[in-house]
Order: structure tokens, then C-alpha cells, then sequence
């Protein structure tokens, strides 16, 4: 196996601009990601976190993410897994790229997910394994839950 990216391309039943609310909301991340998200505003540049909490443990994981690119209501990408220790900006090298295409698709939309960068992050083989497959594996829950949680919004209009 390659582990260069992860991609998926999903039909949702919602108009590109629900799914890119839905992408783009702190309120509505938490819903399908179970992330908490500090506020940003989806543009190009702006920075937030994202945190995870285990219900069982309580133990907390967060990451740092920066918007590469916010184009209402076509595409939303961002960078993160980066080591906030480090002077420079989210970018390859350091980051892994996650970006949502959305296209018009009668009523609804078609989203072309991708995450790429694991190869350029320099890690040996065995982590870079672990790695994909752990965010192949989440991506694998996550996206039904993105489908559902704009489903539902757009359901609710």
C-alpha cells in the first residue's frame, strides 16, 4: 500500500452551502467530528483546535488546524496534525491536508474528500502505517456522521 492520501467521494442530500456550513462550523464539527472547535472564521489562514474527549476516560486530544482554503460554497481545506511547537506555519512537511470539493448534484451535493500528505511527513514506515490507517479508519466513522448532520440540517430548513 501507497499511503499517500485517503479519498472518498460521498452524496449528500443537502445543497453545497448546508454541507459547507456543516464543514465549516464549529457548531456543527462538533455534531459529526466530535470535535471541540475553538471559533475561527472559514478563511483562508485562520487557525483554531480541535479537541477530542474520551467519554470512558476522560482524557482529552487536541490538534491545531489552519484553513487553507475557504471558497463558499465549493471547496474547504485545512492542514492540521502539526506540531504547534514549531516556528513555522501548517504546511507540507508538517501537516496532512484535508480537503472538501463540493460539487452541485441535482437536489444535493457530491463531496470529493481527500487528506494527503502522510508520506511527506518523513515518518519511518511503521509509524506512517499506523498513521494512515488510524485516520483511515476515523475518516471511515466520521463521514457517515458529516452525511447525517447535513441530511438533518437541511431536513430542518
Amino acid at each position: 500500500m501507497e499511503y499517500g492520501s485517503i479519498e472518498r467521494e460521498l452524496h449528500i442530500d443537502a445543497s453545497p452551502e448546508v454541507v459547507f456550513e456543516v464543514l465549516s462550523s464549529p457548531e456543527h464539527i462538533r455534531e459529526w467530528w466530535s470535535a471541540e472547535t475553538t471559533a475561527f472564521e472559514p478563511a483562508a489562514g485562520a487557525t483554531a483546535r480541535l479537541t477530542w474527549t474520551d467519554q470512558d476516560t476522560g482524557r482529552r486530544q487536541s490538534a491545531p488546524f489552519t484553513v487553507v482554503e475557504a471558497d463558499p460554497p465549493r471547496m474547504f481545506s485545512f492542514r492540521w496534525t502539526y506540531d504547534e511547537s514549531e516556528t513555522e506555519v501548517a504546511g507540507p512537511g508538517n501537516s496532512l491536508l484535508v480537503t472538501f470539493e463540493l460539487a452541485p448534484a441535482g437536489t444535493g451535493t457530491t463531496v470529493r474528500f481527500r487528506e494527503s500528505g502522510f508520506r511527506e511527513r518523513g515518518w519511518e514506515a511503521a509509524v506512517l502505517e499506523a498513521h494512515y490507517n488510524d485516520h483511515r479508519q476515523g475518516w471511515d466513522f466520521y463521514l457517515p456522521r458529516l452525511v447525517a448532520t447535513a441530511d438533518r440540517l437541511a431536513a430542518a430548513r
